[in-house]
């Protein structure tokens, strides 16, 4: 679970759209993998290249994260890191996120994800352990479906940050 673009990536330069378009095969689905770490998903997104404009691109990644079967959504879910907490943290609220996280695992399986886009940084925290809290009372499948649409909101985010898209100040916990 990143913190923020710059903890999580992409590790590769901010580029155009054109860039990406006419990048070879290999680096693209390379760069669509810092973004969403699946490879069928970065295999469908890149394969579908050249798009007209973002908001085109953007509803591929979006098909193409619809579409992920499973054992697909398990993998990219255990991709994502774990967050750092803002250096301001209190240690109860380190303790009392660490618990809900390790709970949040322990009944599904997988990170925590939750996307915070225009969010600001100094707010995340407030957002993050009421929304896991509520999440927990999720069975596995509700949770599954709510966990692919904060993927898909991650993967926007990202996407944006390497075509250098405008975006809203945001973190990602």
């Amino acid at each position: 679970m990143p913190t923020s673009q710059a903890d999580l990536g992409p590790t590769l330069p901010a580029q155009t759209l054109e860039r990406f378009n006419t990048a070879p095969a290999a680096e693209a689905h390379r760069t669509l993998l810092t973004c969403l770490h699946s490879p069928r998903w970065a295999h469908r997104v890149a394969v579908h290249r050249p798009y007209p404009d973002l908001p085109s691109l953007l509803a591929a990644a979006d098909e193409a994260t619809y579409d992920l079967g499973p054992e697909e959504l398990a993998g990219a879910l255990a991709e994502e890191p774990l967050p750092k907490l803002p250096a301001h943290t209190y240690a109860a609220a380190s303790t009392a996120l660490s618990a809900a996280y390790a709970a949040y695992e322990a009944r599904f399986g997988h990170t925590f994800v939750i996307c915070l886009d225009g969010i600001a940084p100094d707010e995340a925290l407030d957002r993050v352990l009421p929304a896991i809290r509520s999440r927990l009372t999720n069975d596995p499948e509700d949770e599954r479906v709510v966990a692919r649409e904060e993927l898909r909101g991650l993967a926007h985010g990202r996407l944006r940050g390497l075509l250098g898209a405008a975006t809203e100040p945001s973190v990602h916990l």
